[in-house]
């Protein structure tokens, strides 16, 4: 590998951007796939994109064969997954060792100082900005899913503003229908359209019915699992 790709590809880490390397493997010409354009003297056509498109989804680097017999070794290079609760409650002390096991890096964001604490989120990023303070400053991307337990405009709100102006593939904000509409009726209030909403997740989480915070984490997970992985299923 060039100093210029390592390069290339040190920035892309820092920035959270998620690239594809596209290798020939009979003539070593690599060519880089981000955003859904490449550059580089690899040809790519659009079976090629879609393949580094899923090869990203997965989180799994593949050897391919295009329909002209070329071999190519599609290289992924995603950011970590992450999973930003606001609100330290009783379910989010069951859904964060559930993410954590899943592979997501966890921050809990609640102003609430008797809430956050190191004993009831062991090993977890506790912050204690306002959330949508918190969310600027950790910089929400396509790896990154949000959820909203709270149950306070107060909180809740900022959060969802913030989320809903970021690149984050998961929003899910915890509440029963009367609730949501609520929630809905003040978005549209603060200026946000109805196809900016509909990415919200209201009522969160898989409709298993959950009743106890462990199985409303576990509906959490399954949705957000869902939605990362099957991006074009809409998570029932």
């Amino acid at each position: 590998m060039d100093r210029n790709l390592i390069d290339r590809l040190a920035a892309a880490k820092a920035g959270h951007r998620p690239v594809v390397v596209a290798t020939d493997l009979a003539s070593g010409e690599k060519t880089w796939i981000e955003g859904g354009t490449a550059a580089g003297p690899v040809r790519v056509d659009e079976t090629l994109l879609a393949a580094a498109n899923t090869a990203q989804r997965d989180d799994r680097s593949r050897t391919i064969e295009t329909n002209d017999g070329r071999r190519l070794f599609l290289h992924v290079f995603n950011p970590p997954l992450r999973l930003l609760i606001v609100g330290a409650v009783h379910i989010a002390q069951s859904l964060a060792p559930i993410a954590a096991l899943a592979g997501y890096a966890v921050t809990v964001i609640d102003p609430r100082g008797s809430f956050a604490t190191a004993d009831r989120f062991p090993s977890v990023v506790l912050t204690d900005d306002w959330p949508d303070e918190a969310l600027a400053a950790l910089k929400p991307d396509a790896r990154t899913a949000i959820v909203t337990l709270t149950h306070d405009p107060k909180l809740d709100d900022p959060a969802l503003h913030s989320a809903l102006r970021s690149d984050c593939f998961y929003i899910g904000s915890l509440g029963s229908r009367r609730t949501h509409a609520s929630r809905v009726q003040r978005l549209q209030q603060a200026g946000f359209g109805s196809d900016e909403i509909a990415r919200i997740r209201g009522p969160i989480g898989l409709d298993i019915g959950a009743t106890s915070p462990a199985e409303i984490a576990l509906a959490i997970m399954g949705e957000i699992t869902a939605t990362l992985r099957r991006p074009q299923a809409k998570a029932a």
